[in-house]
């Protein structure tokens, strides 16, 4: 009688249990491997595509000696752009000049569609927070006004660096860009009020990159933009 009983509680028991493990399954669900739909960042180096982006160096810690403000610098006289480059390859060993120059030129060509279009959603993960601010704020003032900004990039002249330093573990590059473009503002109405759609122009642009090189983010940000003084 008494192993009748026992056997009677541990088929009760497993039933409890295999109701419980049901209940569970059925609030936490199960892994399928399906993730949402993530929107690719141009400068990450594991998304980017290559036949659209030249990306720009990703962060290598191994076998970086701690930055040194007063490292050696190769000979190159102190202030001087081969001096800067110098001092963000001592704190960033994977730092190359020329693939920054390639991963500038994507990144100036994907920021000024971006502008003209008002896509504020692919500016925002390329620029600092303050000149996001200023470019969400022409865009807005465009829109208010119901204007429209059409740019056509022609061709890139030239990208070259011309000036390159550490502040504190922050790297800075600043490139000048050379572009022929076309550039027309419309009003509601679309009559042209601004540039000539039938004429390209030469514009130069001072723009200045920066990355925390201690941070895990391999990304460069636009953090100024001017012109040539």
């Amino acid at each position: 009688m008494g192993d009748g009983l026992q056997v009677l509680e541990l088929l009760l028991f497993a039933l409890v249990a295999a109701f419980l493990v049901l209940r569970l399954r059925n609030v936490l669900g199960r892994r399928d491997g399906h993730r949402p739909a993530q929107r690719d960042d141009p400068f990450s180096r594991e998304t980017a595509s290559e036949d659209k982006v030249v990306r720009l160096p990703d962060r290598d810690d191994r076998g970086r000696p701690p930055f040194d403000e007063e490292a050696d610098e190769g000979g190159a006289a102190p202030g001087t752009l081969q001096a800067g480059l110098a001092q963000i390859r001592t704190a960033d060993r994977s730092f190359d000049p020329e693939q920054f120059v390639g991963g500038a030129r994507v990144a100036f060509e994907i920021i000024l569609d971006a502008f003209a279009k008002g896509d504020d959603e692919a500016l925002k993960p390329l620029l600092s927070p303050e000149v996001y601010a200023n470019f969400l704020r022409s865009i807005r003032e465009r829109l208010t006004a119901g204007e429209t900004l059409e740019t056509e990039l022609i061709a890139v002249r030239g990208i070259e660096l011309t000036e390159a330093y550490m502040a504190g573990r922050t790297a800075h590059v600043t490139v000048r860009i050379a572009s022929e473009q076309i550039r027309v503002v419309r009003d509601a109405s679309g009559a042209v009020i601004e540039g000539d759609p039938a004429a390209s122009t030469e514009v130069i642009d001072v723009w200045t990159f920066a990355r925390d090189t201690r941070s895990p983010d391999p990304n460069w940000h636009l953090v100024a933009t001017g012109a040539p003084e």
